[in-house]
């Protein structure tokens, strides 16, 4: 899975750290950063957290 953040989209809302957060943070500004994507975290997870964005920032991919 490849999993992609656009920056400069997001708002910080948070709501993909609270749906997956062992794949995602937060940065001292609030905007998402991407936590290891090896880590085991399901692919379903990873997708819910990017339908859950409000900004549209996050992509997931099959690789």
């Amino acid at each position: 899975m490849r999993i992609t953040v656009d920056t400069g989209r997001c708002v910080g809302a948070g709501q993909c750290v609270l749906t997956a957060p062992d794949l995602f943070d937060q940065d001292d500004d609030g905007l998402v950063t991407v936590l290891d994507p090896t880590a085991g975290v399901s692919a379903g997870a990873a997708r819910e957290a990017a339908a859950l964005c409000p900004s549209g920032a996050i992509s997931v991919a099959a690789d």
